[in-house]
């Protein structure tokens, strides 16, 4: 698993670039719906952030994964325009550094994962709850560890398959 992008030889359509992204952002949205109850908790798990994952397989989903992310926080989160374009910034970074990793390997696509959201979440949510930023930093960090995990898993399986 050693370069995990999908091969430049065979590019991928426009409209199915499009359809992709569609159903890569109604499944992000989808997934925090089904976990809000604990995607907004103190460890914040979110299994939806493992979709970034994608983007070391298909690169064109990195705008995508970021425009998720803040259709999640418009829809579920409640806490402002801060948290909408925070977390559209942390999506398009996480996402990024996930298709940059996986071009090292594609088990590294759990760094971004885990330390993007976890040190640019608190900068914001401290502000806007009154945390401090380590305590922030900590549960979320804990939060970050199994869709960090699942991220791996996703692009291990669907590495073998052209979108």
């Amino acid at each position: 698993m050693q370069n995990i992008t999908a091969p430049k030889t065979n590019p991928i359509p426009a409209a199915r670039k499009l359809a992709v992204s569609g159903i890569v952002i109604a499944l992000y949205v989808v997934l925090m719906f089904i976990n809000q109850s604990f995607a907004f908790g103190q460890y914040q798990i979110r299994f939806a952030t493992s979709l970034y994952a994608l983007a070391a397989l298909h690169p064109f989903l990195i705008l995508p994964l970021g425009l998720a992310n803040a259709l999640s926080n418009i829809l579920l989160g409640g806490l402002g325009p801060l948290d909408l374009l925070g977390g559209f910034a942390v999506g398009i970074l996480t996402s990024a550094g996930c298709y940059y990793a996986g071009k090292i390997h594609g088990t590294l696509v759990s760094v971004p994962i885990l330390l993007i959201p976890t040190l640019m979440v608190p900068l914001w949510l401290s502000y806007l709850l009154g945390i401090p930023y380590g305590v922030l930093a900590m549960s979320l960090g804990i939060g970050q560890i199994l869709p960090a995990i699942l991220g791996v898993l996703i692009v291990k399986h669907l590495g073998k398959y052209v979108i």
